[in-house]
């Protein structure tokens, strides 16, 4: 599960309906709808927030937005109704991990949707987060995320 703090802007097709996929799939856990990926990594972030469950939805909703700013047409009504909630706060080292990661699994996968990237200097985060300084977030080096 790749929950992404970049802006979903960034995904290439593959990498949109998979983050769609994903983070409804956190939704059902943030729910206690499953009993698989109750523990992994991704979903700390989501749990440190006063509502969970409202912060994950927000994080939906600008999943769907930038797929249908792309013409995809996601099920919105997949999506839980939520209040919107504070914005969860990402690292800039976050972000630049992220992105390195990224543009290494497009190289491979997409080097057409790479290229055009290469003209972002410096990349966006979800609009779920707002920027503070810091280092990659604890949870990358835990058990279900990539290793640093």
């Amino acid at each position: 599960m790749r929950l992404w703090t970049l802006h979903p802007r960034y995904l290439d097709a593959k990498g949109l309906v998979a983050l769609w996929r994903e983070a409804l799939l956190a939704q059902a856990v943030l729910k206690g709808l499953t009993r698989g990926y109750t523990r992994h990594p991704q979903l700390i972030r989501f749990r440190q927030t006063p509502a969970p469950e409202a912060a994950i939805a927000h994080y939906l909703r600008a999943v769907h937005a930038e797929a249908g700013r792309r013409g995809y047409r996601f099920d919105a009504g997949k999506i839980a109704p939520a209040p919107q909630p504070a914005l969860m706060a990402a690292t800039d080292g976050q972000i630049a991990y992220e992105w390195a990661h990224l543009k290494a699994k497009l190289k491979a996968r997409a080097p057409a949707w790479l290229e055009i990237l290469e003209t972002v200097s410096i990349p966006e985060p979800h609009p779920s987060f707002r920027l503070v300084p810091g280092p990659v977030a604890d949870w990358e080096s835990l058990p279900g995320t990539l290793a640093r």
